[in-house]
């Protein structure tokens, strides 16, 4: 099958989701008006609470509702073939990724941008609020362990990825430096854009070379004991697993 057709009826499904979907969840469950200004005026602090030039908050928000789909998506698809990663972009995106975070992000809104545990606290009781901030806590970590796993492992030994992702880094915080200085967002949207082609573009060149071999990963690490410390060990550990190469 040809990869146009399969990224065309993506866009046209994604389309249709939210031209259909997404309005239903804005107009009839959400109930979103131009009458409700955001914390970011009626709260405005300059520091935690700061209107932001659309595009940008557009980017930061798009960035946190696509999360780790961007990476982890092709990854699958390398390892598993592309039906089940593209099933898992479009259905959970549309049916579960899209409405969750629309809807934690306007429950956050309404209540003057508090989090989603102190919603639950002051509609449903403290301990709905205990419960929901500790499974927030265990989510989070079992998501980023799981999704980080994933990562790493595609990571291994695989110094142009490396380099290409840890280079957005530097990239970024100058860039947020420049529009800082300057306030030219599109100047510092297209530079970013530039930098990070360059980076990716570079990465195979840097293989066999010293920075190559320095960002060429492991997973695995030896454990290395003192001489002296050895038959104690020995005796201490059951079933010999200070001789076992551990995983981090």
């Amino acid at each position: 099958m040809n990869a146009v057709t399969i990224v065309i009826g993506s866009m046209c499904i994604l389309a249709i989701a939210y031209r259909l979907y997404g309005t239903f969840m804005m107009v009839k469950v959400l109930k979103v008006t131009d009458d409700h200004p955001t914390p970011a005026h009626t709260l405005e602090d300059g520091k935690d609470y700061v209107p932001t030039n659309k595009w940008v908050t557009f980017g930061h928000h798009f960035a946190a509702i696509a999360a780790a789909g961007p990476l982890v998506g092709p990854i699958l698809a390398a390892q598993f073939g592309y039906l089940p990663g593209l099933l898992w972009l479009l259905i959970g995106a549309v049916i579960g990724g899209a409405v969750h975070d629309l809807v934690v992000l306007f429950a956050s809104m309404r209540k003057e941008g508090k989090s989603l545990s102190e919603v639950a606290k002051e509609e449903l009781g403290p301990v709905a609020g205990f419960c929901t901030g500790l499974a927030m806590l265990f989510i989070i970590t079992i998501t980023m362990a799981g999704l980080s796993m994933v990562v790493l492992h595609a990571l291994e030994r695989n110094p142009w990825g490396t380099f290409a992702v840890g280079i957005t880094i530097p990239i970024a915080m100058g860039v947020g430096l420049y529009y800082k200085k300057t306030g030219n967002l599109k100047l510092a949207t297209s530079a970013g854009f530039i930098l990070l082609m360059f980076g990716v573009f570079l990465g195979p060149n840097i293989q066999g070379t010293a920075l190559g071999d320095f960002l060429t990963l492991d997973t695995k690490k030896r454990l290395l004991l003192p001489c002296r410390s050895m038959p104690s060990l020995l005796q201490r550990c059951q079933f010999g697993c200070c001789l076992h190469r551990g995983t981090i």
